[in-house]
Order: structure tokens, then sequence, then C-alpha cells
């Protein structure tokens, strides 16, 4: 028999039963599916932060409070002494001439900003210094920046996202009109240029106002600021951190043999933090996989038992009449790999479909994981010749006259 008459058999026989053969497909969809999809969302997700991570500029450093991720002794952190204004002004002082360092505070509820009657929900109210701006990676694109005059005298002035001018004067020039924040007056200096989104948040919904009169009119209690300072260049960028952590303890009154009291982490922190959680669910995807195509395993072998059960009498005329054992092991091998691949290519291009929502939302560059996809049908190549090989032996073992018997 030719190859190509196998094979038409083959899908001939599975045509013949669609639904049992759906319903197998099926299993091995679910497992492809699990992987496929985790992957691609992971792959989404670490494209954007590898790609640029907005709120950390280059050669940049910070110093927290909380870790990026906090584990199980929460408290520990909970307990930590905030970082002051005042410490974050004497670290500034002696870092002096080292680096570019930026004090930033931050609102987490969204803020509503209003000018006459109109208003604009949910924005994002940050206390910085004049090198907000810079650290974080935004651009002015018309008025002014804050100044260390507006810092030092605690002045009323704001500089604002994109999406505000567009939500509050679709028309007119937004500078020098005076903006109420949470009813407390900003006049508006400055408009940031567009940034975009990342992760799903808006970063046009930002409003910067000087540190200080964030403190004033927000309040100090539970604040904690954080400090970022970019050095000079990427050669400086080791010796920097290292009197910057030096200097950020004396600005803490730390002794020699205090540990540090706060958290350092920059754009490899934030990365790296990142690849320890998705090596995790790559793990923990990985094995759910394993568990749902071992169960489409059992499903693909019991279907082709049954398929040799049923078509007993049909192997013993084939091999009545010539068909080789090896005809008959290859028919039910193709059989059972079909199944395996069918359902693996559905699972792969359900899986793309469903990681890739993330880059739709997010508004980022969708991305095809080939080698996991490549995986995938191996790993479902594999399953079909594994599971499927006893049936395809059991069928072509029968013996002739035993088979033409059979009822």
């Amino acid at each position: 028999m030719g190859f190509n008459e196998v094979i038409r058999m083959a899908l001939g026989a599975l045509r013949a039963n669609k639904l049992r053969s759906i319903l197998t497909m099926t299993g091995v969809a679910i497992g492809v599916f699990s992987v496929i999809g985790v992957m691609t969302a992971l792959s989404v997700i670490s494209s954007s932060i590898e790609s640029g991570i907005s709120f950390l500029g280059s050669n940049l450093f910070q110093f927290a409070k909380y870790p990026i991720i906090q584990k199980d002794d929460s408290d520990t952190y909970q307990n930590r002494r905030n970082i002051t204004f005042e410490q974050a002004q004497e670290y500034k002082r002696l870092m002096e001439g080292e680096g570019t360092v930026s004090l930033k505070v931050f609102d987490r509820g969204g803020k509503a900003v209003g000018y006459g009657r109109k208003k604009v929900q949910g924005k994002q109210l940050v206390g910085g210094n004049e090198n907000f701006l810079l650290s974080n990676t935004f651009t002015l694109a018309y008025g002014r920046n804050i100044t260390p005059e507006d810092v030092d005298l605690s002045r009323n002035v704001a500089v604002v996202g994109a999406d505000i001018p567009k939500g509050l004067f679709p028309s007119e020039n937004p500078i020098g009109k005076v903006v109420q924040i949470d009813a407390k007056p900003y006049r508006i200096i400055g408009v940031m240029g567009e940034k975009g989104s990342s992760f799903g948040q808006s970063q046009d919904d930002t409003v910067l106002v000087p540190i200080t009169k964030f403190l004033a009119d927000f309040g100090r209690a539970n604040r904690t600021v954080n400090v970022a300072t970019q050095s000079m260049s990427q050669a400086t960028y080791n010796a920097t951190l290292d009197k910057g952590i030096g200097a950020m303890r004396i600005a803490r009154g730390l002794r020699v043999n205090q540990p540090n009291d706060f958290e350092v982490y920059s754009n490899d922190t934030l990365i790296n933090a990142f690849a320890q959680i998705a090596d995790q669910i790559r793990v923990g995807a990985f094995c759910i996989s394993v568990i749902a195509l071992l169960a489409a395993g059992i499903g693909i072998m019991n279907i082709m038992l049954v398929s040799v059960t049923e078509r007993t009498r049909e192997i013993g005329v084939r091999k009545a009449i010539g068909a080789r054992r090896r005809d008959i092991v290859r028919q039910f091998l193709i059989e059972a790999i079909v199944l395996s691949e069918v359902g693996g290519l559905t699972g792969i291009v359900l899986g793309v479909a469903g990681g890739n929502i993330f880059a739709i939302l997010w508004d980022i560059a969708m991305v095809f994981p080939w080698a996991w996809a490549a995986t995938g049908l191996i790993v479902c190549s594999l399953v079909g010749i594994g599971f499927g090989w006893y049936p395809a032996y059991k069928a072509a073992a029968l013996h002739p006259i035993d088979a033409l018997r059979w009822e």
C-alpha cells in the first residue's frame, strides 16, 4: 500500500466517528492551550518590560520603603520607618554633584481634576521635585517644568499629563488655567508629552505638583518618599550606587552595625523580579499541561483500542488480501498522530490568541512563541505515537482467520 492510501484510509476512519474524534482532540487542545496561552502571555509581558520600563530611566536606582515584590514577611516592611521628606532632602544634599536626584510621593487613589463645570476623574496625583520628569522618562510638550523655587516656596502649580487638557480644555490653551484638585486650586504651568499606556494603565493622566505643596495639602501622615538617583553615566553607575546607599544610611541615621531599613531597586531589579515570577508560572503551566496531555493520551489510546475492536473484521479482510503488518501499524499510528496534531494545532491557535489579549489590552506588539509552538507539535506527535503504538500493534498482531470470524 502506498503512503497516500494509508493516510486516506486513516482520515476516512476518523471522519466516520466525528464526535468521538472531536472529543479526543479537544482533550489534546486543552493541554496545549494551557501551556501556549501562558507562555504567550508571559512573552508579551516580558517583551513590554524589557523594551522599556516606563517609570525608571536609564542608569537609575531608587530607594523605597517597600521592595518590588513583598513576601510572607510583609509585616517587616510595614513596620519600617517611612522615608520622610526631610530625610530625602538630606540625601539630595549629600549626593550633590554625584547625580540627578528625584523625589516622589504619590496618592494611591485617583483624584478628580475640575475646571468650571467640567471634571475628569481618576487622575494620578504625584508630588515631586524638578527632576521628576527626567527620572521617570516624561517629556514636556509645552509650558515649563516645576523649578526648585516652586518646591522651596510650596507654590500651587501643576504640570499635567496629556489627557487632562483633552478632557478639560479641548479647544483652549491650558497654560495659566487654575484647576481644582480635590477642591484645592492649582495653576497649570506645563503639559507633558504623550507617553501612552504601560500594563494597561495610562501614563498620560498624571498630575505633578511640588512635593512640598502635595504634603501640605494632602497630608504627611503615612507618606513615604521614593528617592531616585540617576548617575552621570553607565561607567559611574556602581560608584554612584555605593555612595547613594551610604548617603541614605546617613540621612536615615543608621549606625554602622545596623542593617539597611530601605529597599534599593533598578531596571534590572524589576526585570529579574518579573523573571523569577515568570519562571514559577512556566513550571506550573508545564506541569498542568503534562497532566492534561497524559489524560488526552489515555483518551487517544482508548479511542484507538475501541476502533481496533470495531474494525477487527476490516483488518482481517485487509490482511487476507495482502496488507502487511507494517501497513496496519502505519494506518493506526497515523490516525493517532492526526488526532493529536489537530488537537495540538487548535490548542496553539487558541493559546496564542488568548495570550495576546494582554497585547491588545495594553496596546503593545503581539508575539508568537515559535519555540513553544514547535515544542507543542513535537510533544503532540510523541503523544500520538506513544499512546497509539499499542492499539496499532494489537491491530497488526491479529490473525487474519480470527479477524474474519469476528462478529
